[in-house]
């Protein structure tokens, strides 16, 4: 039986990501959505991209854009503050690449696949998306910021979508996973100490593992 599975943000934790695939053991009739930020912050970046491109040979992943992955790719574009990409954790993203001032060291197929990240994705009863959704906004007509930047801190949806779908994000780093009913948030903070946390949807399984790659039992 295939299975709908939602990643939180992995920001450069790859022995977390190894861990947790090795945990999921995804079939090729599996869907994977990790809900973005795969850079920045976590000491190996370029480990979590080559990972994810590889998984695309072992199931239907369906990879969402955060906003980290999204500064990485406007930085490589010159279209914002390279300094302020670093700030928010770029340099530890260009770290893993082997230097933090050279952006022409990330490989050219990296780059095409955080292009290839779309901005959200929807199941019968599910809406993936990075950060946030207005919830009488239409996942089409939703803007880049909702999308990818609007923080729960800073904004809770009072309600259901309008498409009468359960939203799963990231982005907002909770302790534990956080489940409004309506809103399911994935970010446990594996890079400062948390999980990294999957999800199976339809079933209600959860895998968390540490950034040292330890299964949370």
């Amino acid at each position: 039986m295939s299975r709908t599975i939602a990643i939180g943000d992995i920001h450069g934790c790859s022995i977390a990501f190894e861990a947790l695939i090795e945990a999921i053991n995804p079939q090729p009739d599996d869907t994977i959505i990790p809900l973005g930020d795969y850079v920045d912050r976590g000491i190996d970046s370029k480990g979590v991209l080559d990972q994810l491109i590889e998984l695309r040979d072992r199931c239907n992943l369906v990879p969402i854009l955060g906003n980290h992955d999204q500064m990485m790719l406007d930085a490589k574009d010159g279209r914002s503050d390279f300094q302020f990409w670093l700030n928010c954790g770029g340099d530890a993203a260009l770290d893993s690449y082997g230097s933090t001032g050279r952006l022409d060291l990330i490989p050219r197929n990296h780059i095409r696949f955080l292009e290839s990240c779309r901005s959200y994705f929807e199941t019968d009863t599910h809406i993936f998306l990075h950060a946030n959704y207005k919830p009488d906004v239409p996942l089409e007509q939703m803007d880049d910021h909702t999308i990818r930047w609007l923080s729960l801190r800073d904004y809770v949806p009072p309600k259901l979508h309008c498409s009468g779908k359960i939203a799963v994000v990231g982005h907002t780093p909770q302790q534990e996973i956080l489940d409004l009913g309506f809103l399911i948030c994935l970010d446990t903070g594996v890079w400062k100490s948390g999980w990294l946390t999957a999800l199976d949807v339809e079933s209600g399984t959860i895998w968390q593992v540490n950034e040292k790659g330890s299964l949370r039992s």
